[in-house]
């Protein structure tokens, strides 16, 4: 399945649609904070702090089939997981638990079906199964809503390396937007009032 430039509503309409059945809902602040902080644990080469290399691996490996890498990259070259690690920190330990538990049984229904625990060992097709049946459930919501989110924050802050997120909407970062900005300015701007 090959991804296409999303429309503006489009891509709000799935981050409504991903909090309201995250166990997570981040403010801006609070993901511009986690991004920055993924961003420099990164960079420094450290290891992830909240999951452990099995956990990241298989979350990762959702967050591929959610925002997945065909023509244009996906959640792993975007780093997600750096942003999942960072966001399910302290602040949000609760969560935690109800992540692995989600994540525990998703991969007992993936061994009982396909013979693999391991998420990232099955095939896209099977992985994708997987997770239509799980589609409404909060588990996969919080995922979604991790992914969305670690897709597209402001490079600057972490998450979104490349602008990654950002050229998959055609959202381009200008500073400062030369004026007239709309109709209601190029009146202002000509008359001065």
């Amino acid at each position: 399945m090959s991804k296409s430039l999303i429309t503006r509503r489009d891509f709000l309409r799935s981050i409504s649609d991903s909090a309201r059945h995250s166990l997570v809902v981040l403010s801006l602040p609070s993901i511009a904070l986690a991004t920055q902080q993924a961003r420099a644990a990164q960079n420094a080469g450290r290891n992830l702090v909240n999951l452990n290399s099995n956990e990241a691996a298989e979350l990762e490996a959702i967050a591929a089939r959610i925002m997945p890498t065909d023509e244009t990259p996906g959640a792993r070259e975007a780093g997600v997981i750096y942003f999942m690690d960072n966001v399910l920190g302290e602040e949000r330990s609760e969560v935690l638990p109800a992540l692995r538990k989600g994540l525990s049984d998703l991969q007992a229904v993936a061994n009982a079906r396909f013979g693999s625990d391991l998420l990232n060992s099955l095939s896209d097709a099977d992985l994708d199964t997987l997770l239509a049946e799980i589609e409404d459930s909060s588990f996969f919501g919080t995922v979604r809503y991790l992914t969305i989110a670690g897709m597209f924050t402001n490079p600057v802050h972490g998450g979104n390396q490349e602008e990654i997120g950002w050229q998959l909407i055609g959202f381009e970062d200008n500073h400062a937007w030369s004026p007239p900005f709309g109709y209601y300015d190029a009146e202002y701007m000509e008359t001065g009032e």
